[in-house]
């Protein structure tokens, strides 16, 4: 029989008073949720593996085409590198295909602690990222067609046997790195949103932002050739320019809508327009002054009252 004057421990599922998740609730939904990504990137790799080859001859097709024999042959270390390769592939692949799985999985966790304009921008930054990262990656796929004719003709005395893996993940590393670039203008425009960063502000520091874009791709761009570079670095200063003009547009309007009492705090008074307070002593009598217009349609109202 219980002790109905022992305490009573709080039920895993119970509530907060506000109405928000304990602690065991959120674990228990992230467990939920990391369940059934898993299952969608499990499905998306078997997707993947099918069309694990095609994708692989799409990334082999600029050394190939290089080449020109009727076998493209890589050099393989390992007898299970190929296997592994495939994987690797499936995996990666797997990832893209259920992007919209756990993508949801892990909006609908995060969503809840959002607000309203929260949510709606970030609609708005994904539905940009995504068209980024691809434009990024398929100008980088464009630099290393070119980087390889650059690298293999330089060793006409020598027999070049390119690493299969190896390969695979120079390609792959480049179009990561690149579409990476393409998102650095989406972060500044995040931060100008979230009220960091202002158009003017960014506009300022132009010419510390190129030289950093210029710097970024000459490090990342494979090839020593001034084209590679150039192509990574003006793309991302035209989406930075871009970015400072949408910011400095989001700034105007959102000065537009600010109160008079912007920048006061909650216990803090506005200054007496009309009276030289300097002027005045303790307990001296001042004449009233004819109230200033306010700026506030609520205000006007009262004054039209009294």
């Amino acid at each position: 029989m219980k002790n109905p004057l022992a305490r009573r421990e709080p039920s895993q599922r119970e509530r907060a008073a506000d109405g928000s998740m304990t602690l065991i609730e959120h674990i228990r939904e992230l467990r939920s949720r990391l369940f059934k990504a898993s299952l969608g990137i499990i499905a998306g790799l078997m997707v993947g593996l099918y069309f694990a080859e095609p994708i692989q001859n799409f990334i082999n097709a600029p050394y190939c085409d290089f080449k020109g024999d009727a076998i493209c042959q890589f050099n393989s270390t390992s007898p299970v590198d190929p296997f592994l390769l495939q994987l690797k592939i499936g995996l990666y692949a797997g990832l893209i295909i259920a992007s919209p799985i756990w993508l949801y999985q892990l909006w609908a966790f995060i969503a809840p602690g959002l607000h309203k304009h929260e949510k709606r921008y970030s609609y708005l930054f994904t539905a940009i990222a995504v068209p980024l990262f691809a434009m990024g990656a398929f100008l980088a796929f464009f630099v290393v067609t070119k980087s390889l004719v650059f690298f293999l003709e330089m060793s006409d005395t020598y027999e070049i046997n390119v690493d299969l893996t190896g390969y695979f993940d120079f390609v792959t590393g480049v179009m990561m790195l690149f579409g990476f670039g393409f998102e650095f203008p989406l972060v500044l425009l995040m931060l100008n949103v979230a009220g960091v960063l202002t158009g003017k502000r960014m506009l300022g520091w132009w010419r510390v932002a190129v030289f950093l874009m210029f710097l970024f791709a000459a490090i990342v761009t494979p090839t020593p050739d001034p084209f590679g570079m150039s192509a990574l670095a003006l793309a991302m200063a035209v989406l930075y320019f871009i970015v400072v003009g949408v910011s400095m547009l989001n700034d105007k309007r959102r000065n537009r809508g600010k109160s008079i009492y912007e920048g006061l705090e909650d216990d803090e008074t506005s200054s007496l327009d009309g009276y030289d307070t300097d002027s005045i002593t303790p307990g001296e009598r001042v004449e009233a002054v004819a109230p200033v217009a306010s700026a506030d349609p609520i205000e006007r109202r009262y004054d039209d009252m009294t």
